[in-house]
């Protein structure tokens, strides 16, 4: 608590006085009764408190939320320009000072995620705050669709909450790409907005490659391949829709489709049908989902992101390019790296590091919550 880190356990409360209902506003009292903070309680989740302020008279009301998004909204100010700030998270939970909720800014709309009891309890405020934070806003949607509500006892929940919302696809500008996407079906809140400065970085290395994109959803690593010049690009993806998706977006952005091939498949017996029939690329992403939920799947998670990254690195031309990423918080980038050595090792190659790659600074990390940083990737030339 002294280091301001926004979380209480459950096994580090002594005694709870009165009986706070969930997401109401407690204060945090130290054994010498000092009290330290003020924060949204939850009875059900591990996480019995997640903090507001570390200001111990702080009042938590609509005021509250509206200094809070605010004070966000002005932060991507600070980096980003008009265009780009079109689309990007606006208010990144913890990071934020606003445990549990995501504000992903889409054009004019704007997408929710309430994850825990607190911002539950207050999403009226938050709504009218954004309202009035955003007034160039539309219409703002909820994608409270997520195992991590159940943790709170919370139901999954989504629909519009102020406004209107497209039935269909809505297009944004991401970086110098375009993209359609869904906010009421699309992955998370529609589009993984964190990996805009990574599909850039990479584009930059791919021009007249053959290049394999695997979990390509709707397109991003590709269209920046194309855009870039590669030569042609293998999609694989399991799900039909984002692959109709990103044909879509290809398109959109005044590119050819006469050089890319689609694969609706899995992206392990994919790159193991590739590796027995001796199939080669250029350059290879890897952008697969979280492979570890809690810190119990860590074991289990490092065996796929090194099997993943022995395929990738196995079907690697030499001097061949590879831009691999993890998303899973438990992973971290020291354990990363190890993970992408050890495959290394055992496919007989060696790799040197380009460039380390993380979330987009949309995504910020306050130094006082690290687990704020999930993103992470390892853009290597493969010998």
């Amino acid at each position: 608590m002294r280091r301001k880190h926004p979380w209480i356990f459950s096994g580090a409360i002594a005694n709870i006085e009165g009986s706070p209902g969930s997401g109401e506003t407690v204060n945090v009292i130290s054994c010498d009764g000092i009290v330290l903070a003020v924060g949204a309680y939850s009875p059900h989740s591990q996480i019995s408190v997640r903090i507001w302020s570390f200001e111990p008279d702080e009042i938590i009301d609509v005021n509250f939320f509206r200094d809070k998004i605010n004070k966000a909204f002005q932060s991507r100010r600070l980096i980003y320009s008009d265009r780009e700030i079109s689309a990007c998270r606006l208010i990144y939970a913890e990071s934020d000072s606003l445990p549990g909720l995501i504000v992903d800014k889409f054009g004019d709309y704007l997408v929710c995620q309430f994850l825990s009891a607190g911002p539950e309890l207050w999403k009226a405020s938050i709504v009218d705050a954004l309202k009035e934070i955003v007034p160039s806003c539309k219409g703002i949607y909820e994608r409270s669709d997520t195992p991590a509500r159940g943790k709170e006892k919370l139901p999954e929940k989504t629909g519009i909450l102020a406004g209107e919302v497209p039935d269909g696809m809505i297009q944004i500008d991401d970086g110098n790409y375009k993209f359609n996407i869904n906010m009421r079906e699309g992955h998370k809140t529609g589009f993984y907005l964190d990996q805009r400065h990574n599909r850039e970085i990479t584009g930059r290395f791919l021009d007249g490659l053959e290049v394999l994109d695997c979990f390509s959803y709707s397109g991003g690593f590709t269209i920046a391949a194309l855009k870039a010049g590669a030569r042609k690009v293998t999609m694989i993806d399991s799900s039909a829709e984002a692959i109709a998706l990103a044909k879509q977006n290809i398109e959109l952005n005044g590119l050819s489709l006469s050089s890319v091939e689609t694969i609706e498949d899995n992206v392990f017996t994919t790159l193991r049908k590739f590796r027995d029939s001796r199939r080669s690329f250029d350059a290879i992403i890897l952008d697969p989902p979280k492979f570890a939920e809690s810190e119990k799947d860590l074991n289990r998670a490092g065996r796929a992101y090194k099997d993943i990254n022995l395929l990738g690195i196995k079907l690697l031309r030499p001097g061949g390019l590879l831009s691999t990423f993890s998303c899973s918080h438990y992973m971290d980038m020291e354990l990363f790296k190890k993970t992408v050595a050890f495959a290394a090792m055992d496919a007989g190659r060696t790799v040197r590091i380009i460039h380390q790659l993380h979330q987009a600074p949309d995504h910020p990390i306050a130094l006082n919550f690290p687990e704020g940083e999930y993103l992470k990737g390892l853009l290597c030339r493969v010998e």
